[in-house]
């Protein structure tokens, strides 16, 4: 009788936490820990220790508080973003959700943002949705943040946005309003493959490292007008 073969298991998601606030840490540690296909792997204080533990650990997720000593969290992000050629990603953790260093956290390169009052669930939801990289990380909150900052910016024309075909422009809007890459494909009557190629092409074409800071970019740019 031939052995049975068990399906493989996926590995776990693993995250970097990084708060000046011990038990802000112990808090998320233990929620986190307590999921199944969640693990975290360490932690931090500092926005420096944050950039040394990730290079050191290389997380695929990683949650960090804004206002850090020594680096805050927007410097740490961009520190991690520059130095690795396959960096995690990774979410600000804020107490307010229109704190300006939120929206400059964005623009460095973080996936999304979460409110420290976030109930568990959302927590684990956001940890989930940003290792999958196929969505915006609470759509509503990123597109309404990036409205309310690219008011204050004088709107110039993007470059990028002569590069962009008919479908790519389409695209990018989609992207802004959070769908996911089957859901654009089902929207544009497309197999997933060929949405996946357009998301693609729309970032490398806004030059953009992910969902969020292309749609970042669309609004500051007036690509895509504020409501």
């Amino acid at each position: 009788m031939s052995a049975a073969v068990s399906a493989p298991v996926s590995a776990a998601v693993r995250i970097v936490l990084a708060d000046d606030e011990r038990m802000v840490r112990t808090a998320l540690r233990v929620i986190l820990d307590a999921e199944d296909g969640l693990e975290v792997v360490g932690e931090a204080s500092t926005g420096a220790e944050a950039v040394s533990v990730v290079r050191e650990l290389r997380p695929d997720v990683v949650l960090m508080d804004v206002r850090m000593p020594e680096v805050d969290g927007i410097r740490a992000t961009e520190q991690i973003l520059l130095a690795m050629e396959e960096p995690p990603r990774i979410v600000v953790v804020t107490t307010f959700e229109n704190d300006s260093y939120v929206y400059d956290a964005l623009r460095a390169g973080a996936a999304g943002f979460l409110l420290k009052r976030a109930a568990a669930e959302d927590l684990v939801q956001a940890v989930r949705l940003v290792a999958r990289s196929d969505s915006l990380l609470f759509p509503s909150a990123v597109r309404g943040l990036a409205a309310e900052y690219a008011r204050r910016r004088p709107a110039a024309a993007p470059p990028w946005a002569a590069r962009l075909t008919d479908r790519e422009a389409e695209v990018l809007r989609l992207m802004a309003t959070g769908l996911t890459n089957a859901e654009i494909a089902n929207r544009l009557r497309v197999g997933p493959a060929t949405a996946k190629s357009h998301v693609a092409a729309v970032l490398a074409k806004t030059g953009a490292r992910d969902r969020t800071q292309a749609v970042i970019r669309a609004y500051e740019s007036g690509f895509i007008e504020p409501r």
